[in-house]
């Protein structure tokens, strides 16, 4: 469906005795898809997740009072809390 054709018109879609409500944006497997089919907002969002994920990492592997052995055991096993 062309969104210029559409404009103005309700935004839903019927299959069978089903009606499904048009939405600007969603979340599909972590990533956000929004109506104009932009991936930025899906890959900000999935650095974030990332980043988010690894600060914990490099704080431990950083920290200079923690043994090299522990740091070596806690990065293999991914068990970092």
């Amino acid at each position: 469906m062309s969104r210029d054709r559409r404009a103005g018109q309700s935004n839903s879609i019927k299959i069978g005795n089903k009606s499904f409500e048009g939405v600007e944006q969603f979340r599909y497997l972590e990533i956000t898809v929004t109506n104009q089919n932009f991936i930025h907002e899906g890959i900000k969002s999935s650095l974030k997740l990332g980043n988010a994920c690894c600060h914990p990492v490099h704080n431990l592997l950083s920290s200079s009072s923690i043994p090299t052995d522990t740091k070596i055991t806690r990065y293999r096993t991914g068990n970092f809390a």
